[in-house]
């Protein structure tokens, strides 16, 4: 449900930010108190190599550092409530301010750490007192090897001033620059956008969807010798950051910070090529189930049973949830319970409130939920996948200290969609309504082809885009397009037609422009199937495993972590879990559609 303002909604649909701080005079107060704070910091610059010093600036920083993010987190959470209010408007610019300033007192210590001997680091890091910091200061012992000097860095810092603007180029460019055209649905003129866009490729129209895709690739066609441009400067700058802090490639300098094991990559993408029998078979299953003559690319995201979306309020979609959500047990449930209770969540739309769903953990509070709540299925899933968010986010800060609570982008999307399979593997379990099975079956099918298949498929290009910078290849548009559409063949199979216009999809992800990131969303998805199926099979064991996973907050290694979870994605395992995963539900889908 809508609302043309946020005073019509009742209060049992919004969150209590009183939580963080009763009244934003409490804010101000507290925002005045940390900037009278934050400048102590500075005052150990030259002195962490004592370990003295070293403890209480650390000590010091993390209380300024949960300050800091209760300050940031409340004023981002009511600017999100109401973008057009310039009070807060106002109130995020004096923290986005203010962390600012503080991110430059703090710029002396990252080198001033790694100055420290190494066996002085070592002893700090086997010294109780440190307990709380050994995983920063081993990572700070790890990187030593691809530190500069003080005067390298200062260069690179600012060479990184401007190399990094290739992703805000693409940005403005995608966001403001590219004109997209007006087209005709059902007699009316709708003017394509990113957002139409998408609606448009689920419309029942073929002739419409056809449309909306060739028109919405043409206004990129037309720049795409800009946008090769673009990229290229993005893909050599990587290079020459990977070079100069003495790494063999991008990946290894993207996986080293990210402290994830190659193998884990490279498995990913093996395991995927030799599980693309039975896409391909779901790509033929959809083409004869939607009737058509020839299944275009443009057809792939439209749903193919009708009149079969699950529609409820809001109150029956928690009760769903909890339901789906029953195999984590009482005490995950009771926190789920209270999170509905007691308003950590904002639920409905208002015209002036920010689009889309998120989760924001707030250390020493809770975490809250943004929803735009409507009555569809994919709604019912969201509020399982941001409770996903919430509750990792939940018991991470319940059990490690301040500098340990944070998880790494590599796991962070494992507990949400673990969520999600859980609601469907319920929904699926119980559900009589022949129709709704199906149409169940076909959106878990769609989860791992969107989610497995394609990020996997757009990191296979990355690697392919970076290697040919890294090995002097021309990097031209006519070989990027080559390239993905070689890709686009491969991963969709001889069922769809590959339109000519799909060759240029590349050229609109603007993922692509921070290196070897959307493996993780595959990665993500993997991990989480297996964690589901085996709570759902082996009971006790799995599910206390995965507790202590979401506990780890960032404890340790992101792929050590999932290994807890009961996932070694240095295996091949996992990824064989889920291409079983996937035929098993085709098969189902196949027997229900004969």
């Amino acid at each position: 449900m809508s609302y043309t303002n946020r005073n019509e909604i009742p209060e049992k649909y919004k969150w209590n930010l009183g939580d963080i701080f009763a009244t934003p005079e409490k804010w101000e107060e507290a925002f005045a108190e940390l900037s009278q704070e934050y400048p102590q910091l500075a005052d150990f610059k030259g002195k962490l190599a004592d370990r003295e010093q070293l403890l209480a600036f650390l000590r010091l920083s993390d209380k300024i550092d949960l300050k800091l993010e209760q300050l940031y987190c409340y004023a981002s959470m009511a600017y999100n409530e109401d973008s057009q209010d310039s009070v807060r408007q106002a109130r995020f610019s004096k923290i986005y301010g203010l962390l600012t300033k503080y991110d430059a007192a703090t710029s002396f210590v990252s080198p001033e750490l790694s100055a420290i001997p190494d066996e002085q680091l070592k002893a700090f890091i086997d010294d109780p007192d440190f307990s709380d910091y050994d995983v920063m200061l081993k990572n700070v012992l790890e990187g030593k090897a691809h530190i500069l000097s003080a005067a390298e860095e200062h260069i690179l810092a600012n060479v990184g001033a401007f190399s990094g603007q290739f992703h805000e180029i693409f940005n403005r460019l995608d966001s403001g620059d590219i004109k997209f055209d007006a087209i005709e649905v059902d007699g009316k003129k709708v003017q394509l956008g990113h957002g139409t866009y998408s609606m448009l490729l689920q419309n029942k129209n073929q002739a419409v969807r056809k449309l909306a895709f060739e028109t919405y690739y043409k206004s990129y066609i037309n720049v795409i010798n800009t946008i090769a441009g673009v990229y290229e400067g993005s893909v050599k700058a990587d290079w020459f950051r990977a070079q100069t802090r003495k790494f063999g490639s991008t990946m290894e300098m993207a996986l080293f910070y990210e402290h994830v094991d190659k193998a884990v990559y490279d498995n990913l993408i093996k395991c995927t090529h030799e599980s693309l029998a039975p896409l391909h078979r779901y790509i033929a299953l959809r083409k004869k189930l939607m009737g058509v003559e020839t299944l275009n690319m443009y057809d792939l995201y439209t749903s193919i049973f009708d009149n079969a979306d699950i529609s409820c309020e809001y109150e029956e979609a928690c009760e769903l949830v909890l339901k789906g959500l029953a195999p984590l047990g009482e005490d995950y449930l009771a926190v789920v319970r209270k999170a509905f209770a007691e308003h950590w969540i904002d639920v409905h739309e208002t015209p002036t409130k920010r689009s889309g769903a998120y989760s924001m953990g707030v250390k020493g509070v809770h975490p809250y939920m943004l929803l735009n709540y409507q009555k569809t299925t994919h709604d019912i899933f969201t509020i399982a996948h941001e409770m996903g968010h919430s509750m990792h986010s939940y018991y991470s800060d319940a059990t490690q200290p301040q500098a340990k609570s944070d998880y790494k982008i590599f796991v962070a999307e494992v507990a949400s969609t673990c969520n999600e399979v859980l609601l469907l593997k319920y929904l699926l379990k119980t559900e009589s309504d022949p129709a709704i099975k199906k149409y169940l079956l076909q959106y878990y099918l769609d989860m791992l082809r969107t989610t497995m298949y394609r990020q996997t498929m757009f990191a296979e290009f990355e690697q392919i885009s970076h290697d040919m910078v890294e090995k002097d290849e021309p990097f031209t548009t006519e070989a990027l397009c080559e390239k993905y559409l070689e890709l686009n063949k491969m991963y969709y199979g001889d069922a769809v037609h590959h339109n000519d216009e799909i060759k240029y999809e590349w050229a609109r992800i603007p993922h692509f422009y921070r290196a070897f990131y959307v493996y993780k969303y595959a990665t993500g998805i993997v991990s989480a199937v297996c964690i589901a199926e085996k709570i759902l099979k082996e009971g006790a064991p799995a599910l206390a495993n995965y507790k202590k996973f979401l506990s780890l907050g960032g404890s340790m290694d992101p792929v050590s972590e999932l290994k807890v979870a009961g996932v070694d994605l240095t295996s091949e395992e996992p990824f064989r879990i889920v291409a079983e995963s996937f035929e098993n539900t085709l098969a189902e889908l196949e027997e229900l559609t004969k």
